[in-house]
């Protein structure tokens, strides 16, 4: 194994013209890792802390000079000298030196940054890919690409509520043949914008950004393209949403097309545009204020999508022992090795070197996923194990 030698931190700009955060690691026997930490547009109100300057002198209160500093000043001291393939070793070290639930004294950005780049260096030491560093040595299948092509919401300066509608390749041979296919579509998609007078400029996240009637009509002409570039929509192309209803959600109810609705009549809504196109996935359906909503949304629909929660859980250990609680979610964006050890973290304090090794060669999300229930319930750190190696 190979020490830490260097730590560097600079501020640097993303996409958007946005200041964020850059680190540099390196390693005693030379490999290098480097991340960058932008930020999203929608970010949810329980998310861990992006650290800004909030210097109204500089890029307009945005720069990340503090959290740079945080890093260069407070966190090389301490990591500098542990070995950079102890990853939850360096993960914990940064928690503890943090010292808040929301990340908000040295920064999340700050935090993620020298994670992120200590797994690249790691990984760059064993001479093998980010992904297989990650996902274990078994690691060998790539996930079905979920590609933004029209943008709404914050994402977009246009009136489409809907921040994101996406083409979902379900019926690709391969990670190649998946893109080939999106790429096709995205073009006759563009194609049929521009041929109806529409603008075929792109939004922060690189979709089309039209001004369209209502927003039912952007899944209009995603149907229209999958058919024209050759495919079968719900056979060979899926579709799948983010609302970031949070966004659109103020004092209990939800305001969409210039109407103020329920939570039952988004739901019905929903339900309508679930029942005339192809849609499989819907992330962030509902506010991450209205629970009641999250329940009842997983009760109607559920069964028929997948529900994904980002704003409303923020991979956040508590939050999502809430959530299972009252059942207000099929998924949630998440890193799901490192969640499954914050569970049992949580429950049993440190985790055995054993018990780490087997989920890091675990890469079966939906293994992992019912590993996560049983960690929360079980008696024992041998239960885990014994779930572990089946």
């Amino acid at each position: 194994m190979s020490a830490i030698i260097e730590v560097n931190a600079i501020e640097i700009l993303d996409s958007r013209g946005n200041p964020t955060i850059k680190t540099i690691i390196k390693t005693e026997d030379g490999a290098i890792g480097k991340a960058e930490i932008p930020s999203g547009a929608s970010t949810g109100s329980k998310e861990a802390l992006e650290l800004r300057d909030n210097d109204p002198q500089r890029y307009n209160g945005k720069g990340v000079l503090q959290a740079v500093s945080n890093v260069n000043d407070r966190i090389a001291d301490e990591i500098i000298g542990m070995e950079v393939l102890e990853q939850s070793e360096i993960d914990n070290l940064l928690i503890e030196l943090d010292g808040t639930e929301n990340k908000s004294n040295l920064g999340a950005n700050a935090i993620l940054s020298v994670s992120l780049a200590c797994a690249k260096a790691a990984s760059r030491e064993l001479n093998i890919p980010l992904y297989r560093y990650i996902g274990g040595l078994g690691a060998k299948t790539l996930p079905i690409p979920m590609l933004n092509v029209i943008n709404g919401g914050v994402h977009a300066d246009n009136n489409i509520d809907f921040q994101e509608y996406m083409i979902v390749p379900v019926g690709a041979q391969n990670f190649a043949s998946a893109m080939q296919m999106a790429s096709e579509t995205f073009q006759m998609l563009k194609k049929l914008l521009k041929e109806d007078g529409h603008s075929t400029g792109v939004g922060d996240e690189g979709g089309f950004a039209p001004n369209l009637k209502s927003n039912e009509e952007p899944l209009q002409y995603l149907v229209d393209a999958i058919e024209k570039a050759g495919y079968v929509p719900g056979e060979d192309i899926d579709i799948a949403l983010d609302l970031a209803a949070s966004e659109f959600y103020k004092d209990g109810y939800y305001y969409v097309s210039n109407k103020k609705i329920s939570s039952n009549e988004l739901i019905d809504l929903l339900g309508n545009l679930i029942e005339k196109y192809p849609i499989f996935s819907i992330e962030d359906p509902m506010s991450e204020d209205d629970l009641e909503g999250w329940a009842k949304i997983t009760e109607e629909l559920g069964e028929h999508i997948m529900l994904v929660g980002d704003d409303v859980f923020v991979t956040n250990e508590k939050i999502f022992a809430e959530g299972i609680e009252k059942g207000i979610m099929d998924g949630m964006i998440l890193d799901a090795q490192e969640l499954l050890l914050d569970a049992i973290e949580a429950k049993f304090g440190n985790v055995p070197k054993e018990i780490k090794l087997l989920i890091k060669n675990t890469n079966d999300r939906e293994k992992l996923r019912s590993l996560h229930k049983i960690a929360i319930k079980a008696q024992s750190l041998d239960e885990v194990k014994n779930a572990l190696q089946k």
